[in-house]
């Protein structure tokens, strides 16, 4: 049988990576420097195609702002076991979603693992909350709707 794809919500605070380094960095990146347990099991479990929130935290701004997709599964990188995942930008939302929005809906995002274990820097996304927020900010652009440079939506 085929894997199931996994969604996943990546947390950076913008000072240190921001989508615009991302970005800026060829679209791919090593996500590393993640030291807790439970963070660690999630990255290892990861696996190619995978998608990705890329969530800006911090003070100034606690949001959704783009999707990545994994390119390259957990691997070691120095001599103390520090591991890592490559990710490479799919696209930036239509309209970023904040903390505040997600947690505003009443429905299923209600029981986003965000909201339980709010300083866990990688955590697991259930497919349907990943459509909800989707849908909250009207997609990405990669996502094979229409194109985000023409904003004339007709909807």
């Amino acid at each position: 049988m085929g894997k199931t794809k996994q969604y996943w919500l990546l947390k950076t605070e913008p000072s240190e990576w921001s989508w615009s380094d991302q970005e800026a960095n060829g679209g791919i990146s090593k996500w590393d420097g993640v030291k807790n347990k439970q963070a660690q099991k999630n990255l290892k479990s990861m696996t190619l195609g995978d998608l990705c929130f890329f969530y800006h935290s911090g003070t100034k701004a606690r949001c959704v702002v783009g999707v990545v997709e994994v390119s390259r599964e957990w691997y070691t990188d120095d001599d103390e076991g520090e591991g890592a995942v490559d990710v490479k930008a799919i696209g930036e939302m239509r309209k970023c979603v904040d903390l505040k929005e997600m947690k505003g809906d009443k429905g299923i995002i209600k029981s986003f693992v965000l909201f339980r274990q709010p300083r866990l820097s990688v955590v697991p996304v259930e497919e349907d909350v990943w459509k909800k927020i989707c849908e909250l900010g009207n997609g990405f652009c990669g996502d094979g709707k229409e194109d985000c440079e023409s904003s004339d939506d007709e909807s």
